[in-house]
């Protein structure tokens, strides 16, 4: 079910039918690849489940840089298909610039924002990225023994700022007295998918004590999660269940449910519900992960803890800091 590996390499490769795809959704993934065990391979997993319970078949394509969002959209909405769903905030400004000449296709947004009243053809969705990374802020102020806890980052920009806060505030509210060190990876978009990189910063938070550290980086974070387990301290992953990577070194994952987002997306069709939607704690948009993998690090104190935030949260008893909203931060300095 793969488009392509690689993206626009010939005119035979972009002979696409229109009749045969007309009414197949399609997929683009942000760059960083679709297996990058975390986002982009969230979404995929979600695709995979509407094409195993539907029978239904999709195209995917894995972009190689910026300039080929725009050409994506265009190609996949001439072919027909629909809705044409996208991973990664960056697509949002490629998107609203071809949305108009496809006023009969669907396009969907995952992390990026299209204004409704400008383009009624686009569904974005967003996360409550802060709710859940205070969940597992909770969890890492907990299980720490130093007192010092670490962030890292992928591209800095204010929706990591946001899962970074919202993890912060969870980590004060476990232990008043913690040390939160916030590192990001750098400013473009290579910075989702530099391992090396992500491994780097996480032994120098280590070197400061660190002795659990939250990745929200993409592929970087696999870097991260991997030198965690090398020196023996425990990691969060992010976006997809990533205990599994590292069975016991990982403490949980903060989970964003990019595949329920992409598994709604498609199974709504042409017929897709289009303007902005929210998934928080709510909806079980965001949540943490308890498997096999963790069990034995989660102690029934720690659960009970975060399963009381998580209720005071939807009841609104407990607000947490949004980043996004004033880009600030009550508890971490950027």
């Amino acid at each position: 079910m793969t488009f392509m590996k690689t993206i626009l390499g010939s005119a035979a490769a972009l002979a696409l039918s229109a009749g045969a795809a007309l009414a197949d959704p399609a997929l683009i993934y942000d760059l960083g690849g679709k297996f990058d065990k975390s986002f982009n391979e969230a979404a995929f997993g979600g695709a995979e489940k509407w094409a195993a319970e539907t029978g239904g078949s999709y195209k995917d394509i894995e972009i190689q840089s910026e300039a080929q969002r725009e050409q994506a959209l265009r190609r996949f909405a001439e072919a027909g298909f629909n809705p044409v769903v996208t991973t990664g905030f960056a697509i949002a400004g490629a998107i609203d610039a071809v949305a108009a000449d496809y006023p009969d296709t669907k396009f969907v947004t995952i992390d990026g924002f299209v204004d409704p009243a400008k383009h009624p053809n686009v569904l974005s969705i967003l996360f409550s990225e802060h709710e859940g990374s205070y969940l597992v802020g909770m969890m890492a102020g907990m299980a720490s023994k130093s007192g010092t806890v670490g962030f890292v980052g992928g591209m800095d920009i204010p929706l990591i700022r946001k899962f970074a806060c919202g993890y912060a505030q969870g980590v004060m509210a476990a232990n008043a007295d913690a040390k939160v060190i916030s590192n990001m990876t750098g400013t473009t978009p290579a910075a989702w998918n530099d391992p090396v990189k992500g491994s780097e910063l996480a032994r120098a938070q280590i070197g400061q004590g660190a002795d659990v550290i939250f990745a929200a980086a993409g592929g970087t974070g696999l870097g991260v999660l991997e030198t965690a387990a090398k020196e023996d301290i425990l990691s969060i992953g992010v976006d997809s269940n990533q205990n599994h990577l590292f069975p016991g070194e990982v403490l949980t994952s903060m989970l964003k449910r990019v595949d329920v987002a992409v598994f709604d997306s498609m199974t709504q069709g042409a017929d897709l519900e289009t303007g902005v939607k929210v998934f928080g704690t709510a909806q079980d948009g965001v949540g943490y992960a308890l498997d096999d993998n963790n069990a034995a690090l989660v102690s029934d104190e720690m659960k009970a803890a975060v399963d009381a935030a998580r209720d005071q949260i939807i009841s609104g008893e407990l607000k947490v800091h949004d980043y996004s909203s004033d880009d600030s931060c009550p508890v971490l300095q950027f």
